[in-house]
């Protein structure tokens, strides 16, 4: 096991991120924020917050979508999947939709949140942060705008995003 972002690393690209997106969408007016279940709302959840503290008093919708029966493997008999909960209580029409996620691999999870992004409306803009992106994995030709860290691993190594608020600690290691 290999330490990718220590828990310093990954508050200070939390905080890099942040910053980017500000940059880029200024006063939110027209942007929303959805972090996708069940692990990149961990980061979602962070992004918002800090938002939250660098422009206070600034209403920026924040959502959380499931994608679990859009996703193109959900009948494939690995047992029964449980969904996660959605909520989306704004319209999404016009707006520029920011989707969250941890990492991005072959890029199926992305293409299946904006399958399910459709079914509330018709977004301006998607665009897409995620804190890991393996890059030489991709399947679908999917990128995200915004990236924590880009790294190169083997299909046989795992990249694990530890949360805090769900497994003691924050860090993210690649497992051989």
């Amino acid at each position: 096991m290999k330490s990718i972002l220590t828990d310093r690393q990954l508050a200070i690209t939390i905080e890099r991120l942040s910053h980017q997106l500000i940059e880029n969408h200024l006063d939110f007016s027209n942007t929303v924020i959805i972090g996708l279940q069940p692990r990149g709302i961990y980061l979602s959840d962070r992004i918002y917050h800090n938002l939250q503290q660098l422009l206070p008093g600034t209403d920026i919708p924040y959502g959380k979508m499931d994608i679990t029966f859009y996703r193109d493997d959900y009948k494939s008999g690995k047992g029964l999947q449980v969904p996660n909960e959605t909520d989306i209580d704004f319209s999404i029409d016009n707006k520029r939709v920011i989707l969250i996620d941890d990492v991005l691999y072959t890029g199926r999870t992305i293409r299946s949140a904006m399958d399910a992004l459709v079914d509330f409306g018709r977004p301006a803009a998607v665009e897409l942060l995620v804190l890991i992106d393996r890059r030489f994995s991709r399947e679908l030709p999917i990128q995200p705008d915004y990236t924590g860290r880009t790294i190169d691993a083997i299909i046989t190594e795992r990249v694990k995003v530890l949360w805090k608020d769900r497994d003691g600690k924050d860090e993210v290691v690649l497992i051989a």
